[in-house]
């Protein structure tokens, strides 16, 4: 299983993950999030990344999640880039529940699966559209 590294400004990644959690049921395993904050000192936080990515791999390799790229965060990442790790920025729910429920296939497949629920996960909707669902949905 592939494991997932969220690496964010503050207290998001652990946000996410607690609505992840809602969203499936139960919590994920192998994932884990790191908070980084502009003042921190990478040379610092490389190693604690490093060590959780090493924790999170099982062999099947590990996806590190970034809040924004050319942010700290992301720019952390980018360092820790290696074969067996992937790293993909602007991570979202939607992004985060598709790499979770596609995290048994391999890490190229986990990647594209995060990317395409990043991107299907921006819509703009009208109150009409979600009116007709509300509808469609009780009967």
């Amino acid at each position: 299983m592939i494991g997932i590294l969220i690496v964010t400004h503050g207290a998001l990644g652990e946000s996410l993950i607690s609505c992840a959690t809602h969203v499936l049921g139960e919590a994920p395993a192998q994932i884990v999030s790191m908070a980084v904050g502009g003042q921190d000192d990478p040379n610092i936080v490389l190693p604690k990344a490093l060590s959780l990515i090493e924790k999170l791999n099982s062999g099947d390799g590990v996806l590190v999640l970034s809040d924004m790229y050319g942010a700290t965060p992301c720019n952390i990442v980018v360092k820790l880039l290696q074969p067996g790790v992937a790293g993909v920025a602007g991570v979202s729910l939607p992004m985060l529940v598709r790499a979770i429920s596609y995290r048994h296939e391999s890490l190229s497949v986990v990647v594209e699966k995060a990317i395409s629920g990043g991107r299907e996960g921006v819509v703009q909707f009208t109150s009409q559209q979600c009116e007709r669902y509300e509808q469609g949905s009780s009967n």
